[in-house]
């Protein structure tokens, strides 16, 4: 149920019943020369209205803009971590006064990870809110290594866009065979300048990303998410990737 396209007497009904508020979160920033700046938002757009059509939660629309500022000097348009934290938490404290009270916030970018993960505990702490929250990554529910632009993502947008450029596809850096300690250092670094780990905007290998592989990560991850989404609704489930 995508709430945009509802009217208020459609919502109000929903809300009668106990409903789920689902936010997806983006960003917009370099993916390589291959790959449009609207990937991470595009990918967990489509995975969050499938997850919706599956679970009957209400869609909100997607948070578009992320934290990404260790992609400059390529482009990226990106808001401070205390920006998207008021975002989401002034959303959460809406969707409250709504009777909306259970909430699950998926998200599409690494780099927004360490703004949204406090968002439980903030809303907690506001008098008179007495919301449940969830926060979660899609990529923690596939079994594939995630990249940026590598075969995984680029994969996903073959599967569900037009507007992957292959011609212009180029390996990036592949840390297969590195040690744990070296992908930390280099992950750390990643962190504050993509560019400097990776020279082109990619991590990973693009060059043979399929439809199909897209197709079947997809599968993965859009079941997974639905099957935890449900235990974690039963108060029966683990700390999900928080």
């Amino acid at each position: 149920m995508i709430v945009r396209e509802l009217t208020n007497s459609d919502i109000l009904k929903q809300t009668r019943t106990k409903s789920v508020a689902l936010i997806p979160v983006g960003s917009i920033e370099q993916h390589g020369p291959h790959l449009p700046v609207s990937t991470d938002s595009e990918i967990v757009s489509y995975i969050a209205r499938k997850v919706s059509d599956k679970a009957g939660f209400l869609l909100l629309p997607t948070i578009e803009y992320g934290v990404s500022f260790e992609h400059q000097p390529f482009f990226n348009l990106s808001l401070a971590s205390s920006t998207l934290q008021k975002m989401l938490v002034d959303l959460c404290v809406s969707l409250y006064k709504n009777r909306i009270t259970t909430i699950i916030i998926l998200n599409g970018h690494h780099g927004n990870h360490s703004a949204i993960k406090q968002i439980p505990e903030r809303v907690t702490k506001i008098r008179g809110i007495n919301s449940r929250i969830l926060v979660c990554s899609y990529w923690h529910f596939m079994k594939r290594r995630f990249d940026h632009a590598g075969f995984v993502e680029t994969s996903i947008m073959l599967a569900i866009s037009k507007r992957v450029q292959m011609s212009k596809a180029r390996k990036g850096l592949v840390p297969d065979g590195l040690s744990a300690k070296e992908l930390t250092r280099l992950n750390r670094l990643a962190n504050k300048s993509f560019l400097s780990v990776t020279k082109n905007g990619v991590w990973g290998d693009p060059r043979n990303a399929t439809v199909k592989d897209g197709k079947a990560i997809l599968d993965e991850i859009i079941t997974a998410i639905v099957k935890e989404s449900q235990t974690w609704l039963t108060g029966k489930t683990r700390k999900l990737h928080q």
